[in-house]
């Protein structure tokens, strides 16, 4: 096989990847708008959550689906190996989906997420890992491009679904809205075990290898590094995530009805309104046009200015989250005034927030495959996913703690926005001289 060949696996791979990601997405998006709105209790009356439960529901799913990689990854790498603990754990994803799809009920709903957190969260790290495995130490030049193929997988996935579910539970209800995503749950299951014969399927390295390899200095001295740096990015998820919660919420109280100029065609001014979820469809599309903007002419601008490294992106992308949080300030006071602004007015937000998950996101998902040793890559990967677990958790803690009535007003209204953007900044600051003490290097590469 030359250097500049695609591995046979890839495309399994990658088609697994966007059909899984549109399963989750799928859910997720619908998952606020569904527990204020749809849930109903055990005799059939309807039971919806208040906003604050509802948003400490969604983050703490959130989190458990970000901390049981750790799990996946310590079961890839010890006992099963990446291939067969995806195979295992997409099993427990498919029920979870079943359970969301069958019962509108509290009792489904928790065992529903729950079983997809436990599959979901736990095949992340596998498949990102078991994607670095496929290339040979002379194909490493190919890694960031199939890496950049695979982060466009998750967001092709994600945007279908993101436009369709919300659709689907306004006009069929939660069984469909949440059975549709199960059925493409069990598509990607099955287009994995289709590229079971192409893989390079790497043996798991067994609990002395795992442990000799953790607890000696050069693996100490990694991993210390890099979970200081997951710490850091755990704040960034904090206000990330929060497209699907507060960003929902605050739309519900917009202006959805949107004017779309048809003078082009020959037509009159055609109006569309938007669902409030509909609009996270941006992020995925934004995505497909910032990450070849991004590689193809931004990140070799900075190269030839000498503004390039993986943790200066990091860090650029921390002021951006900001910077979308400060724009939904403004809106939230405009309401506050008793105006109603449009809807547009969340766009440049998620242009600002999904160009800063570009440059967090994908950039450290290749940095921490980079830069974990060779038999510990799946459990790093599970700690990297693990900083989304704890920035879900502090968005949960947070909400949980303004449900009180006591000091509800400490934080409501814009000042919650500005409050996390306030985090994000402070999180910054912290960061550029941990960045600037870091030297990575040459040989810290795809072995």
């Amino acid at each position: 096989m030359s250097s500049s060949s695609r591995p046979p696996g890839i495309p399994y791979i990658i088609a697994n990847e966007a059909a899984e990601r549109f399963s989750y997405y799928g859910m997720k998006v619908i998952l606020v708008v569904y527990m204020v709105e749809f849930l109903r209790s055990g005799s059939g009356a309807s039971a919806p959550m208040s906003e604050s439960e509802a948003k400490t529901w969604y983050h703490l799913f959130s989190a458990s689906n970000y901390f049981f990689p750790v799990l996946g990854a310590l079961l890839a790498d010890i006992f099963l190996g990446k291939y067969r603990t995806i195979i295992s754990l997409s099993v427990f994803y498919c029920l979870g989906h079943a359970a969301l799809a069958l019962s509108d009920t509290r009792v489904g709903l928790f065992w529903g997420l729950l079983l997809i957190a436990l599959g979901s969260g736990g095949i992340k790290p596998c498949v990102s890992a078991h994607l670095g495995d496929q290339f040979k130490g002379e194909q490493s030049p190919l890694l960031q491009k199939y890496f950049g193929y695979f982060y466009l997988a998750i967001n092709g996935g994600a945007f279908v679904s993101t436009l369709a579910t919300p659709w689907l539970l306004v006009h069929f209800g939660p069984h469909v809205a949440f059975g549709v995503p199960g059925v493409l749950m069990l598509l990607a299951t099955y287009v994995f075990y289709l590229g079971r014969h192409t893989f390079v399927a790497l043996p798991p390295a067994g609990w002395s290898a795992f442990r000799a390899r953790v607890f000696d200095s050069a693996g100490l001295r990694r991993l210390g590094r890099l979970v200081l740096l997951y710490l850091f990015i755990a704040v960034f998820w904090a206000l990330n995530d929060q497209t699907g919660s507060s960003w929902v919420l605050q739309a519900q109280h917009l202006e959805r009805s949107v004017s779309l100029p048809m003078a082009i065609v020959g037509l009159d001014t055609f109006k569309i309104e938007l669902l409030p979820a509909q609009l996270q469809a941006l992020n995925p599309f934004l995505i497909f046009l910032f990450v070849p903007l991004f590689s193809r002419w931004l990140f070799p601008w900075l190269n030839r200015h000498g503004h390039s490294g993986p943790l200066l992106k990091i860090g650029a992308g921390f002021f951006l989250a900001a910077l979308s949080f400060l724009l939904l300030s403004a809106v939230e006071g405009m309401l506050s005034r008793g105006v109603t602004p449009t809807i547009l007015w969340q766009v440049p937000a998620y242009a600002l927030m999904t160009a800063a998950e570009v440059l967090v996101y994908w950039t450290g998902l290749e940095f921490s495959y980079v830069q974990a040793p060779k038999e510990l890559r799946s459990f790093v990967m599970g700690l990297y996913l693990l900083s989304i677990a704890l920035g879900n958790a502090l968005t949960a803690a947070i909400n949980a703690t303004l449900a009180s009535d006591s000091i509800a007003g400490i934080l409501s209204g814009a000042n919650y926005y500005l409050g996390f953007a306030a985090l994000m900044l402070v999180t910054l600051a912290l960061y550029i001289p941990f960045a600037r003490t870091w030297k990575v290097r040459p040989n810290e590469s795809p072995e």
